[in-house]
C-alpha cells in the first residue's frame, strides 16, 4: 500500500504533485493499492474546498486511487495510541510551559548548542502527575538506541506526540496512520527526511515490526537556487493549468527533470514502463520554466486535431490543423488561444491599411468559393487592382487581425469554410 498526503491548506504545489505521480506510477508497476489522506489536522489553516480541489487535479492527471481518507478521522486512534504509550510507561506527561522550553532552546542557542528536552518531566511520581492541573502535552520517551535511517541518525531524544490540545502532532498522527492504512513504502520529499527517524521510533514503541521503505525525493529549486515554496506563484498547479500546460506536459516535465527517462517526450502511461525510484538523482531540481514550454509544446503538437480545436474553443479539425501551424510560436494554449482568437473577432486595422482592408471584404463578400489559395489571391488581385505585393499586407489583417504570424497561404486551407465570419 502506498500514500499520497496532501494538506488543504494552499494550492497544490509542484512539489506535491511529483510526489502524487511518483506514487502513482509504483502503484501501478507494483499492482499495490494507493490512497490519498488528506491532512486536515491544522483546521486554522486549513481552506474550505481546497481538499475537491486537490481531488479534481489528481483526476485531470490521470492519477488513479483506491480511496480517500481523512486524518481527522482517526483521531480516536491517534488518542487511543497515546494512551497505550503512556500505559506502557513508553511515553509521559510533560508539564513545562511554552515559555519554559522557549527560554531552554534561546539559553542552548548562545551557548551554540542543539536544544535537548532535559527530561525535567520524564520521571514524575504518579501523584505528582495525577493530582497536576496544569495543561500538559505527552511526550515519546527516547529510544533505548539510535535509530537508523540511510545514512541519518536521529531518535536520541524524547519529542512530543500529543499537544496540549489533545492533538496529535504531525509526525505522531502520520506514523499512526501509516499502521492503520498498512503502507509498506513512504515517497515524500526530503524536507521530511528528519521526520522519519521519529515516526520508526513511535513504530517501535508501539511494538509494530512492519518494515516500511522510505524515499525522500530531492526539493525543487527556483531561478534563484533557493527551495521554491508557495510564494513562487510557478510552483502552483492550479497557475500551470490556468497558464495552459497540459497536465500530460507537467508530468513528463517533473518525471524527466527528476530521473533518467530513455525520451524527453512521453506520457505517463508510457513511464509505467521504465520509471525507477532508484534512477531518481540526488541532486535538488532546478525549475526550468523553458524546459516545461518545449515539452508542452511537444505535447500539444501530439494532440489529436479535433481535440486540439476543442482546446482553443471549437470542434473542428481543420481549426485544430491551423492552431498546430500556431505552435511554431506559442508553447501553451493560454498563447495558442491569443493567436487564434483575433482572427474570429472584430479587428482594428490601422488606418494606413483602411481603405484597401475595406476594398478586399467588399470583394471576399461577393465572390465565390475557392478551394486553392493561388485562386483566390488571383482573383481579389484582379477584382481590386491592387498589386500582390500591397494586397497580402491588408488580406493579412484582414483575415487573422494582425500584421505578422504564419503566412496567409498556410492558413487559408482551414480558414476557407470561415471566411464570411472572419471578415464581418
Amino acid at each position: 500500500m502506498l500514500r499520497f498526503a496532501p494538506s488543504p491548506t494552499g494550492d497544490m504545489h509542484i512539489g506535491n504533485l511529483r510526489l502524487a505521480i511518483f506514487n502513482y506510477l509504483l502503484s501501478q508497476q507494483n499492482d499495490e493499492a494507493l490512497i490519498v489522506r488528506i491532512e486536515d489536522m491544522d483546521t486554522e489553516r486549513n481552506i474550505e474546498g481546497k481538499d475537491q480541489e486537490i481531488l479534481d487535479i489528481l483526476g485531470l492527471f490521470g492519477i488513479e486511487y483506491k480511496e480517500v481518507i481523512y486524518q481527522s478521522s482517526h483521531l480516536k486512534y491517534h488518542r487511543a495510541m497515546a494512551l497505550q504509550l503512556l500505559h506502557d510507561k513508553k511515553a509521559f506527561s510533560c508539564f513545562c510551559t511554552p515559555e519554559t522550553i522557549e527560554s531552554k532552546k534561546k539559553a542552548a542557542k548562545v551557548a551554540k548548542k542543539a536544544y535537548r528536552y532535559d527530561g525535567t518531566c520524564e520521571n514524575l511520581p504518579a501523584d505528582l502527575v495525577i493530582d497536576n492541573m496544569n495543561p500538559f502535552v505527552i511526550r515519546l520517551k527516547k529510544p533505548n538506541s539510535s535509530l537508523h535511517v540511510s545514512d541519518i541518525i536521529e531518535g536520541d531524544n524524547s519529542f512530543i506526540i500529543m499537544r496540549q490540545d489533545k492533538n496529535p502532532t504531525d509526525n505522531f498522527a502520520c506514523a499512526i496512520d501509516d499502521m492503520i492504512s498498512n503502507i509498506a513504502t513512504v515517497i515524500r520529499s526530503e524536507d521530511h527526511i528528519s521526520d522519519t527517524p521519529k515516526q520508526i521510533a513511535i513504530h517501535h514503541a508501539l511494538g509494530y515490526t512492519k518494515d516500511i521503505h522510505y524515499a525522500h525525493i530531492p526539493i525543487i529549486l527556483n531561478n534563484e537556487g533557493e527551495k521554491m515554496s508557495k510564494q513562487d506563484s510557478v510552483s502552483s498547479v492550479k497557475w500551470m493549468l490556468e497558464e495552459g500546460f497540459l497536465p500530460s506536459a507537467i508530468s513528463n516535465y517533473l518525471i524527466v527533470a527528476t530521473t533518467k527517462a530513455p525520451h524527453e517526450i512521453f506520457t505517463i502511461q508510457e513511464a509505467l514502463e521504465w520509471f525507477d525510484l532508484s534512477d531518481i538523482s540526488a541532486s535538488p531540481t532546478r525549475f526550468d520554466i523553458d524546459k516545461l514550454r518545449f515539452i508542452n509544446q511537444e505535447h500539444l503538437k501530439m494532440l489529436d486535431d479535433k481535440e486540439l480545436s476543442r482546446y482553443v474553443g471549437f470542434a473542428d479539425i481543420d481549426i485544430g490543423k491551423m492552431a498546430k501551424i500556431y505552435l511554431n510560436e506559442a508553447s501553451t494554449l493560454k498563447e495558442l488561444r491569443a493567436k487564434i482568437e483575433p482572427i474570429f473577432a472584430p479587428k482594428k486595422i490601422p488606418e494606413i491599411f483602411a481603405e484597401q482592408t475595406e476594398t478586399i471584404r467588399n470583394i471576399i463578400q461577393m465572390a465565390p468559393h475557392f478551394e486553392e489559395f493561388n485562386e483566390f489571391k488571383a482573383y481579389l488581385v484582379k477584382e481590386s487592382g491592387l498589386e500582390e505585393e500591397a494586397l497580402l499586407k491588408p488580406l493579412h489583417l484582414l483575415l487573422t487581425g494582425t500584421e505578422h504570424g504564419p503566412e496567409v497561404s498556410n492558413l487559408y486551407a482551414y480558414l476557407k469554410n470561415y471566411l464570411g465570419e472572419i471578415i464581418k
